[in-house]
């Protein structure tokens, strides 16, 4: 598939068009930046790291039933998906309490949250990605319905009833992360963008440690490191499992079910 004309160019990744008008291709870029943009950086290789790690969820997700954008990857930093006209609304997966929402609404940070919480964040740079209710979200014709935006919600859900399990097994906990989505040439919602550390919050579970963009957030170091040991944990089924208890004891623990 032959690379053209630049398409788009975001915080983390060149999106390209190519010579078949319903896929694109989109290199992955090493650059870092936090807080809207307002803290800038990169790490060699880092982008490397998002694409594989984005390739082996978005296949794990597919496997499950979920529609994503996904087609292959090419290379190291490149990978070939579908054209989505993108939604432009950020979908935001939290199960446990940290950053804006511990900040703004004084949850402690690292409580459990007694159930799986979905927000919507307009994605706007110059607005600074606010908040949105449905009404907002109709009011902009960001979507169609209030059945879309229900739609979003439950395949937010959705990802997060197959991942938050699939980390925990690996020792990592799936504490927040955000999705987005667009709909493709049959108008059709499916998953696009990416996940991967940029975009989402892991926590060790026996340690307690950082290992995503929260080491770059707050000065920590250790990115590309923590990023490789998600990708390592990834593709070794049989890496730094829980010793003692299975993903339901922890959360019966965690929420004082048991």
């Amino acid at each position: 598939m032959q690379k053209r004309e630049l398409l788009y160019e975001g915080k983390a990744k060149r999106l390209f068009l190519t010579d078949d008008d319903n896929l694109v291709i989109s290199e992955f870029k090493d650059d870092l930046t936090a807080f809207n943009g307002e803290k800038k950086s990169s790490e060699a290789g880092k982008g490397a790291l998002n694409n594989k790690i984005s390739t082996e969820l978005f296949k794990l997700l597919e496997s499950k039933g979920v529609p994503t954008h996904f087609v292959e990857m090419l290379d190291d930093n490149h990978m070939l998906h579908k054209y989505v006209d993108v939604i432009l609304i950020e979908v935001i997966v939290r199960n446990v309490a940290t950053g804006s929402l511990s900040r703004n609404l004084g949850i402690e940070d690292g409580k459990v949250l007694p159930f799986t919480l979905v927000e919507f964040d307009y994605k706007n740079d110059a607005l600074g990605d606010p908040k949105l209710n449905d009404q907002h979200c109709l009011i902009l014709e960001l979507v169609d319905s209030v059945d879309e935006l229900d739609q979003l919600r439950a395949m937010a859900r959705q990802v997060n009833d197959i991942l938050r399990p699939y980390f925990f097994e690996k020792g990592l906990n799936l504490v927040d992360f955000k999705l987005e989505f667009g709909k493709d040439g049959d108008g059709n919602i499916i998953l696009a963008d990416e996940i991967s550390p940029d975009n989402c919050r892991f926590w060790d579970t026996k340690t307690g440690e950082k290992m995503d963009k929260d080491r770059f957030r707050q000065g920590m170091g250790g990115l590309k490191v923590a990023y490789e040991e998600v990708l390592k944990r990834i593709l070794n089924d049989n890496d730094k499992k829980p010793e003692e208890s299975t993903y339901e004891a922890m959360m019966d623990r965690a929420l004082g079910t048991k």
